[in-house]
């Protein structure tokens, strides 16, 4: 016993968000004459389109009333000069914002693909890029100040007073998920055509704010 106080807890309501694609109808004449088997092709669309609807919520969710985003929960880090740009200085900012002991788990940086490439371009005072492509054939990754980078369209691109740009240890981020995304084939509400439907259902939450921060621009 090191004579520290109890640990204390807060209390997380994780619900579970339902969302459906709406039901995508196809005429028997398609069905019979498609050299593709309609229900599967159209069913890995809907699948395809349940996980971007998924994506978009738990990334950028406002959490009121609606799924809670990483975004929406995490914390200030740092906020950027510029509401058109980000500084080299701005991204070590932000990873130092991040307390050491949540730099070492399932660490990394979230971003878009428009906000990366102006990021690529950053070089440190030696004139060195940042940004290292890494050698995916021998087992490196591509990495920003010593971190892995995963791509999210969902994060926002740089503008006034926009989160670019997420760090942090990724595993304190709940997501709930009840069931399986299910997919509902029609084949007599429609007769004589066929209809088919998408249903996911999931929340998500940030159960340390410490741990995961973000870069807003100015």
């Amino acid at each position: 016993d090191d004579g520290g106080k109890d640990a204390t807890f807060a209390q997380k309501t994780l619900s579970a968000y339902a969302f459906d694609t709406e039901w995508v109808r196809w005429s028997a004449e398609l069905n019979a004459d498609s050299v593709l088997n309609m229900e599967n092709f159209l069913g890995r669309l809907l699948g395809e389109r349940m996980a971007r609807i998924a994506n978009a919520k738990l990334t950028a969710g406002s959490g009121s009333s609606d799924v809670e985003g990483i975004v929406t929960n995490s914390a200030a880090g740092k906020t950027a000069a510029s509401a058109t740009a980000i500084a080299s200085n701005e991204l070590i900012d932000l990873l130092h914002s991040v307390d050491p002991a949540y730099r070492q788990g399932n660490t990394f940086f979230i971003i878009n693909d428009s906000t990366l490439a102006a990021v690529r371009k950053l070089k440190d005072g030696d004139g060195n890029y940042l940004w290292q492509m890494g050698n995916y054939q021998a087992g490196v990754p591509q990495n920003l100040l010593g971190y892995d980078v995963v791509i999210n369209q969902d994060m926002d691109s740089i503008a006034t007073a926009k989160k670019t740009i997420l760090f942090g240890d990724m595993s304190y981020f709940y997501v709930r998920k009840v069931g399986q995304p299910a997919i509902y084939v029609a084949r007599e509400r429609f007769a004589p055509d066929f209809g088919i439907l998408g249903y996911i259902r999931f929340d998500g939450c940030l159960s340390n704010t410490a741990a995961v921060k973000h870069l807003v621009q100015a």
